[in-house]
């Protein structure tokens, strides 16, 4: 199995592996595929196993050290989650998305136009300055393309301290909705920040 790891990776192995894998960390010079298809077989799926209380594990035969072992994936996919959740916050609701802002604004540069590309969660994939480009329409295509690359299903976008007015900046924005629609990909929202509460084009009734 551990040469099937290196070669293929850990997809590769059936969950009844996984579990043997991990008891033989713990019951050295024995054979641990049975009592891993066992416990997968009580309990009902390997999820389960790693779930299952610890008095549950015990009646199966398992000892306080293989236990043990056991409860370390459920340790680190928690950690992991919770790292992901701080790195892609979710920006479903204005709350959300003002918070993230009053954040990212910190040295922002004023006149940038910055895109939030979001998954179908509306959790943040990046948070980017839209692309230097000769028109709109290139501007559009780039910004398209990167969500494609992405796996975006939403935008929203933000100018920062821009010269021009939000209603001067309407039709641009119009054009980027227009474009992103052609892909089955949502506009949420292009805000004006400054002083004070950002704008919505949204809100405003400009998009």
């Amino acid at each position: 199995m551990r040469a099937r790891v290196r070669a293929n990776g850990a997809h590769t192995l059936a969950d009844y592996e996984i579990l043997e894998m991990l008891l033989f960390a713990c019951v050295p010079r024995k054979d641990t595929k049975p009592l891993a298809k066992g416990l997968i077989g009580h309990f009902g799926s390997l999820m389960n196993v790693f779930r299952a209380p610890t008095h549950a594990l015990r009646t199966a035969g398992l000892k306080d050290d293989a236990i043990r072992v056991l409860r370390l994936p459920g340790v680190a996919a928690e950690r992991l989650a919770s790292s992901e959740q701080r790195e892609r916050p979710t920006l479903s609701n204005w709350e959300q998305l003002t918070a993230y802002l009053a954040q990212a604004l910190e040295g922002g540069i004023p006149g940038q136009f910055r895109l939030l590309y979001l998954d179908n969660r509306n959790r943040l994939l990046a948070d980017e300055v839209a692309p230097e480009t000769n028109s709109l329409a290139d501007r559009n295509r780039a910004i398209a393309i990167r969500a494609l690359a992405l796996h975006a299903t939403a935008l929203i976008g933000f100018h920062i301290h821009p010269k021009e007015r939000p209603a001067d900046l309407s039709q641009s924005a119009r054009q980027l909705d227009f474009a992103m629609r052609l892909l089955s990909i949502t506009l949420h929202d292009v805000l004006v920040t400054g002083e004070g509460r950002p704008v919505s084009f949204r809100q405003e009734g400009l998009l």
